[in-house]
């Protein structure tokens, strides 16, 4: 993000990124284990105040969905009172099971399911979190959608790139079972978080991503599909 933020001109743009696989890495979990270094390195940034924007990832547990998100939101505001919360929507995990994992909740396939996936993080994240915080400007940022559209892409052989379903991290849509992305959804993931945190005209965009695939394309058709209510 760092580099796509320097060429786009954005000379002032840096970044604390802190990450935890799984439910390790759900805003409760961080704050729940306080004593963490990862915890601790947030708390510093966020303590050091001129905090912008907060970006935080979607999960939590079904039982208080939000509850880690508001401890953070509210220890953030207290040296950072005009923050912005982002909140970062990902793929569903085990990609080899999307299909069987969709018809589990009684959908067709990861395409008919994922899109009720972000409904519900809409509904029950950040249209809460709206609830509790008036007047904050909190929304979400479709990264998931890179993943889903990539690979897609890659099993009906309309990349341009020679890029494998799964394999090495250069060279496929996943470098593992779990779902980690390969270097092509990172780079157009990283355009998706550009647009969306930034709002830059992705077809003024002159980053060259590595691929001859038409990443940006496919970054901005994600963003003009994604809610007007839901953009920064």
């Amino acid at each position: 993000m760092d580099v796509v933020a320097a060429d786009a001109g954005y000379t002032e743009h840096n970044r604390t990124i802190v990450n935890r696989g799984g439910e390790n890495g759900w805003p409760s979990s961080f704050w729940n284990d306080s004593t963490a270094l990862e915890s601790l390195t947030i708390k510093a940034a966020l303590d050091a105040g001129s905090v912008e924007l907060f970006a935080i990832t979607s999960g939590g547990d079904a039982t208080d969905p939000i509850a880690g998100h508001k401890a953070w939101i509210n220890y953030a505001l207290q040296n950072n009172p005009d923050i912005e919360i982002g909140i970062a929507l990902p793929p569903v995990d085990f990609p080899a099971s999307w299909d069987s994992t969709a018809q589990s909740y009684g959908y067709t396939n990861i395409h008919d399911f994922y899109p009720a996936v972000v409904d519900h993080w809409h509904t029950t994240v950040v249209d809460s979190l709206r609830a509790e915080f008036p007047g904050m400007n909190i929304f979400s940022i479709p990264t998931g959608w890179a993943t889903i559209e990539l690979a897609q892409m890659q099993q009906d052989d309309l990349l341009e790139d020679d890029i494998a379903l799964f394999g090495a991290k250069p060279t496929s849509i996943f470098s593992d079972d779990k779902g980690h992305q390969g270097q092509i959804v990172i780079e157009a993931g990283t355009l998706v978080w550009l647009a969306s945190i930034y709002g830059d005209d992705l077809s003024l965009n002159n980053y060259d991503t590595g691929f001859i695939t038409d990443l940006h394309g496919i970054a901005i058709e994600i963003m003009d599909n994604h809610p007007e209510a839901y953009k920064r």
